[in-house]
């Protein structure tokens, strides 16, 4: 049995279904972790979609800002943009039980036999693996509920960009939601920056990427994430970051889990962007 985490398809369709050939896929014995964002951007949401969803509970896949943004548009909670390509999505016959299993999805994954974590962009450095289970739990509950409009409509917006116990309702949880599927880069204090995307070390001064603060209190843990394609494969620092820019015209790439050294396999990519 192996397990393969995938960094953010956005649609890909086609190369997605080369991915799986590459790696020799095997369904009935073979699991997958998918980093999030399976839509959006590329030619192809519903076909991703659809294929994860047949995989049953063989695959894993956290929410990424854009499968959260379908999610927004679907509720009614946000208007499509130019730019969103999963109309596909919304016009599909099975359109209300892949917006429920979208929904249903986690912030995060934690696999204690292989020792990772799934999320889709980051944690707090002040969060450890308690509170940030906790934050998780807390947001998805709200995502899969009766309120997951409310949080639909309140979620956009960059503040508050520090946490607090003390925060409460719609602020804690726009918190919450933004740095599992936002958060690249933070101050050494912990305060979130959500508006500089660039590659490590083009940056302002006083941000670092949001694993490289000193004090992180999840260091030690590994962690599997996605969202930063301007990252790139990146192996180090006790983190495994996985978007390598498919919907760019770069890569998509998997990563075969192990306690020990990683295989990687990569495809490239046509680009939709």
């Amino acid at each position: 049995m192996s397990l393969y985490a995938i960094g953010d398809v956005q649609g890909c369709y086609e190369e997605l279904r080369r991915l799986l050939d590459e790696i020799r896929f095997d369904p009935a014995s073979d699991r997958l972790w998918f980093t999030g964002d399976l839509v959006n951007r590329g030619p192809r949401s519903l076909d991703v979609l659809r294929l994860v969803v047949s995989l049953g509970d063989r695959a894993v896949s956290v929410l990424g800002n854009h499968d959260l943004h379908l999610l927004a548009v679907a509720a009614g909670a946000r208007p499509l943009s130019s730019r969103d390509t999963f109309q596909d999505v919304l016009g599909a016959s099975d359109r209300d039980e892949l917006i429920e299993w979208l929904r249903a999805r986690p912030l995060l994954h934690r696999d204690t036999e292989v020792g990772c974590f799934l999320v889709h962009a980051g944690l707090l450095p002040q969060w450890d693996v308690a509170l940030a289970e906790t934050c998780a739990r807390e947001a998805e509950a709200t995502i899969a509920g009766p309120r997951s409009a409310e949080l639909l409509r309140h979620m956009y917006g960059d503040k508050p960009d520090f946490w607090s116990d003390a925060l409460t309702g719609w602020e804690r949880l726009r918190l919450i939601v933004n740095v599992f599927t936002r958060l690249r880069f933070c101050d050494l204090s912990g305060r979130a920056d959500y508006k500089h995307k660039g590659a490590p070390g083009s940056q302002a001064p006083h941000l670092v990427p949001w694993f490289a603060v000193p004090d992180r209190l999840t260091r030690g843990e590994r962690i599997v994430f996605g969202h930063w394609s301007l990252l790139g494969l990146w192996d180090k620092d006790g983190v495994l970051g996985l978007d390598t820019g498919c919907v760019w015209g770069r890569r998509l790439t998997a990563v075969r889990l192990g306690r020990d050294k990683h295989e990687v396999v990569s495809v490239r990519c046509h680009g939709s962007c």
